[in-house]
């Protein structure tokens, strides 16, 4: 049996405690402000972050990881007698990804693995949850890769947010889609879609947001032996609403704390549903 150890990077958003108890090694990624730089979750926390925002100092921007952080973490676990597993974020949201894959090509190793998510925050969470309990059955390195590729297709993301505007300063959305939508009072719901922040439907209020994501679920069918997985920063309405939902017809879900690199561009009162169903989107 393989020894194979998985490591991911902070837009898991998976409480740490779990984290732990999984046996995952997560690299945070940096927060700048201005010159100064903290690493995700070590240096600093989202509460923070929101406080230097609102203080009116300058609006923050994420650094990827390094190729040479990543031969550092690689050589550490393969001179350990480890094959090291990478989940990383979407590659069309950051250059970690493409980090991660340089640094493989630099050692030159064939003891490593790199798997582009296509997502962030609680839906990387779910692919890493997955290939642990892919690890722990003893797939080998290559099976849990293809296996996390065949189950990409079927992932469903719903992302709620009270405002837009971190989204917009983060350059995920057009402004003219915030402007237009806070003068309607339209609420937007958005997804993940091939690897990128993309609309999902328009609604009005709070109340529909929830209903829409319920729909999602209904029709796509959560799988059972994986955990719907909830992102939560303080958008308690939307959230006591699905996991009212979700007790109710028994499906098991994990609430996972979002962490700086994806709060700053979410904002405040966010929240992200992700989980893997029994039809493909």
């Amino acid at each position: 049996m393989e020894k194979i150890k998985i490591i991911t990077d902070s837009t898991v958003d998976l409480p740490k405690e779990l984290l732990r108890e999984l046996d995952v090694e997560v690299l945070p990624v940096l927060i700048n402000f201005g010159e100064e730089s903290y690493l995700d979750g070590i240096e600093i926390t989202l509460e923070e972050v929101f406080k230097r925002i609102d203080e009116g100092d300058v609006f923050p921007t994420t650094a990827q990881i390094t190729p040479n952080r990543f031969v550092e973490v690689y050589e550490k676990y393969i001179n350990q007698g480890y094959k090291v597993l990478a989940v990383l974020m979407s590659s069309g949201m950051s250059g970690t990804y493409q980090s991660a894959c340089l640094a493989k090509q630099m050692l030159e190793t064939e003891d490593v693995q790199v798997v582009d998510s296509q997502t962030i925050t609680s839906g990387l969470g779910l692919l890493v949850i997955k290939a642990v309990k892919l690890r722990d059955q003893g797939l080998k390195i290559e099976e849990i890769a293809k296996e996390l590729e065949e189950i990409k297709p079927y992932l469903s993301s719903s992302l709620s947010f009270d405002s837009l505007d971190n989204l917009v300063k983060g350059g995920r959305l057009p402004k003219a889609v915030s402007v237009v939508t806070g003068m309607l009072g339209i609420k937007l719901v958005l997804e993940v879609k091939d690897g990128v922040i993309a609309l999902k439907g328009k609604v009005r209020g709070s109340k529909k947001a929830v209903k829409r994501i319920i729909n999602d679920m209904e029709e796509l069918v959560p799988r059972r032996d994986l955990p719907v997985v909830i992102a939560n920063v303080n958008h308690d309405e939307v959230c006591s609403g699905l996991k009212e939902y979700l007790e109710e017809h028994d499906i098991d879900y994990i609430e996972g704390p979002v962490g700086c690199s994806v709060g700053i561009h979410s904002g405040d009162k966010a929240l992200g549903v992700f989980f893997i169903g029994e039809k493909k989107l």
